[in-house]
């Protein structure tokens, strides 16, 4: 049976400083961290968490919360769950889903993944005495994990630009929320800088709002016109009512979404959209909430990674 003491030799350290990588990597070195984890990888070595949970007084367990409708976000959600399962999993730490918030505090766990929260939730978190990380930019100093969103109005943007689209026209959600104004200031700002005017339509995040707009606006639109939206579920509905107008998508008119998990692939034509890596930031939720309950609640700041545009049928 492999042992600390093994790990320390094959990594030419000594068996606290394995121990330290295991139990507080914050207090050695990427480089010593890595080391580490290099030798008991090759020696097949797993340390006990459960045994260092009860030393440490720890149940193993994360609360994921979430604060709006599950049953409305296709598979979005299943994706960011098996991103975070995979995080937990490496530390032997399970996880508990809440969707009802009177039970956000019951029962015994280490502390709380939390998403779909809004302004009006802020004033609630304060209250929580165990860690958490938010999944969602937020303006408040509260640790999140969240895709980059302005940096994906600006890629959606952009593409759409140099597809020779002459009119490129903004599909918002109508929220206050800090993701939507990052997504807006990316597309604002590329086209600014491009010298042209944005135009913005703020919607509720359903696709038969987008048909609305689209249908009651078709005469407003010039032929040359990309539509960015701020989801796949208001770019679905922009692609139907098009359709439905007879226009040619896309030789006339484009259509560019965001988030990348599922609709993008079932619309009537498949959607080009800027793709959120959610597994990716699942996993990273469940490092960034483990390190923060190992550092017994230490802020943990912001984590932002970049999305990407997966180019399809919807533009030209």
């Amino acid at each position: 049976m492999v042992t600390l003491l093994d790990v320390a030799k094959k990594a030419n350290v000594s068996k606290m400083t394995v121990s330290r990588v295991i139990n507080h990597p914050e207090q050695v070195t990427e480089e010593l961290r890595i080391l580490v984890e290099q030798a008991m990888d090759e020696l097949d070595y797993h340390p006990n968490y459960v045994a260092q949970a009860l030393v440490n007084k720890r149940t193993n367990v994360v609360k994921f919360v979430t604060l709006e409708d599950i049953d409305t976000t296709e598979p979005y959600y299943m994706n960011l769950l098996f991103g975070i399962a995979r995080g937990l999993s490496k530390k032997q730490y399970a996880i508990q889903l809440v969707t009802d918030r009177g039970q956000i505090e019951d029962g015994n766990f280490d502390g709380y993944l939390i998403t779909g929260a809004r302004s009006s939730d802020y004033a609630f978190f304060d209250n929580l005495k165990k860690p958490f990380i938010l999944f969602g930019e937020n303006h408040h100093g509260y640790d999140y994990v969240d895709n980059n969103n302005q940096y994906g109005g600006e890629l959606a943007t952009k593409y759409a630009l140099s597809r020779l689209y002459q009119n490129i026209i903004f599909i918002g959600i109508d929220v206050r929320e800090p993701f939507e104004y990052s997504r807006e200031t990316g597309y604002v700002n590329t086209l600014q800088k491009n010298k042209k005017v944005p135009q913005i339509y703020r919607i509720a995040n359903h696709s038969h709002a987008a048909q609305e707009v689209i249908k009651n606006n078709f005469h407003k639109f010039p032929k040359d016109t990309c539509f960015i939206c701020a989801s796949d579920r208001i770019a679905t509905g922009v692609v139907r009512q098009l359709l439905d107008e007879k226009a040619k998508v896309p030789a006339d008119f484009g259509v560019i979404g965001y988030d990348g998990v599922f609709l993008d692939q079932v619309s009537n034509l498949k959607l080009t959209t800027v793709k959120q890596p959610i597994f990716k930031m699942g996993e990273l939720l469940a490092n960034m909430l483990l390190r923060k309950i190992n550092q017994k609640g230490s802020p943990q700041g912001e984590a932002l990674i970049k999305p990407s545009l997966v180019k399809r049928e919807s533009t030209r």
